[in-house]
């Protein structure tokens, strides 16, 4: 491929069977371009992969692709979807890519097969695991002596204190902004930004790249952001605007039912069944309380408030959800992001 634009993009491939009726599991990397770069990769028939060449032999490829002799063969890059691909991935930077992915840069679900019996899981992920791991997608998966995940950030489900009395331990778990900060502290070094690149490479990761541990990341990141009142209101709106208008664009992307999308040749596309647009998923009601946090202040950010109208009107409209009834939110018992509530004695 020739023409691409710099900056990170994501690869990935799986290998079939003859009739093509079969898949491997979708391997994924990611990589950052420069400006003239050539980056070669070979591919093993044998491993089914793509692998890297010696120095010697990517030099050598390298100074042919500048003499254009591989001209003919390489195709341009779509700059049609460029656009798209700018809105999911412009708080990737290098750093945040080599801070996050695994030991040889490659994410497959075929090594997280250890790590899935153990996550927490609601009714629609447990389908989602079932669909990857016995689907077409999950044929002759390799077996791997040790795992090779991301080093995601460790993001807590509910905030805990020992000192800290019933009712405020309620009010810090319906009100995440404390924990915010204290993960942003931690593990960002302050930088919103660092987290944001996370919250990319996750969705990247597991719609592209069929990583269900990517998903569950992502997952987090966001029932994190959902599950704050004060921070977007007051003390980090910007924040909050970038992540709506991030937010907004994956949905936008990744979520749209289509038929392309449903096919049977829809080749390593992966296949979102109804569950995920069901009211029973965390998205709802995350969504639902966190409009109510915006549309209810009496006093908001301009930019916050046109970016939560429009997340809204696409929810309302990709995902066919009345956000606006008033009957009770529907919380999954299994789901470890629901709301904590602590009741105290007598009460």
């Amino acid at each position: 491929m020739k023409m691409v634009p710099p900056g990170p993009h994501f690869v990935y491939y799986c290998s079939s069977s003859r009739s093509g009726n079969e898949f491997a599991p979708t391997v994924g990397f990611f990589l950052t371009t420069q400006p003239s770069e050539v980056i070669v990769r070979k591919w093993d028939a044998q491993e089914e992969r793509l692998i890297k060449l010696s120095e010697e032999e990517e030099i050598r490829y390298s100074e042919a692709v500048r003499r254009f002799e591989f001209d003919d063969q390489l195709g341009p890059y779509n700059l049609e979807s460029y656009g798209d691909w700018k809105q999911l991935s412009n708080y990737l930077s290098q750093s945040a890519i080599e801070r996050l992915e695994p030991i040889g840069g490659e994410i497959t679900i075929a090594w997280e097969s250890s790590w899935m019996d153990k996550a927490p899981q609601s009714d629609m992920e447990r389908r989602l695991m079932e669909q990857l791991r016995e689907s077409k997608f999950a044929k002759n998966v390799p077996v791997q002596s040790e795992r090779r995940g991301c080093y995601y950030t460790s993001i807590p489900a509910s905030v805990k204190h020992k000192n800290v009395s019933g009712g405020d331990l309620t009010a810090l778990n319906l009100d995440k902004t404390s924990l915010l900060e204290s993960v942003l502290d931690k593990h960002y070094q302050g930088q919103e930004d660092l987290l944001l690149g996370e919250l990319q490479f996750t969705f990247i990761a597991f719609m592209m790249g069929q990583s269900l541990e990517a998903f569950m990341q992502w997952k987090a990141l966001v029932s994190l952001l959902l599950s704050c009142s004060e921070a977007p209101l007051h003390t980090r709106t910007n924040m909050f605007v970038k992540f709506l208008r991030t937010f907004y664009y994956q949905l936008k992307h990744g979520f749209q039912r289509t038929q392309d999308s449903r096919s049977e040749d829809a080749g390593n596309s992966l296949f979102l069944d109804e569950a995920w647009f069901s009211r029973d998923i965390f998205l709802y009601r995350l969504s639902k309380d966190f409009f109510t946090v915006v549309f209810e202040a009496s006093v908001v950010d301009g930019d916050l408030l046109s970016w939560a109208r429009k997340l809204k009107t696409l929810l309302e409209t990709t995902f066919g959800w009345d956000l606006e009834d008033n009957a009770v939110n529907l919380i999954d018992e299994d789901d470890e992001f629901a709301p904590v509530v602590v009741e105290m004695d007598g009460s």
